[in-house]
């Protein structure tokens, strides 16, 4: 992990106060935009795709991912 991508303290307590509920529908959150901006992309680069082929490019995408 680059040091740039690493949580500051500040931001380490605030996830610490947030409830386990709360991480969980931040991630959630994070994860629908992840992919909403990843199918965006996808249309940008493809604008001949059909909305089947970009969705099915996004389950092999996600499905795939590394962190």
């Amino acid at each position: 992990m680059l040091p740039d991508e690493q949580a500051s303290p500040e931001q380490i307590a605030a996830l610490r106060r947030m409830s386990g509920q709360r991480r969980l529908r931040l991630a959630e959150h994070l994860y629908w935009s992840a992919r909403k901006m990843k199918a965006a992309w996808l249309q940008t680069q493809h604008p001949d795709w059909r909305e089947e082929e970009v969705n099915a490019e996004l389950s092999r995408i996600f499905r795939y991912a590394r962190t």
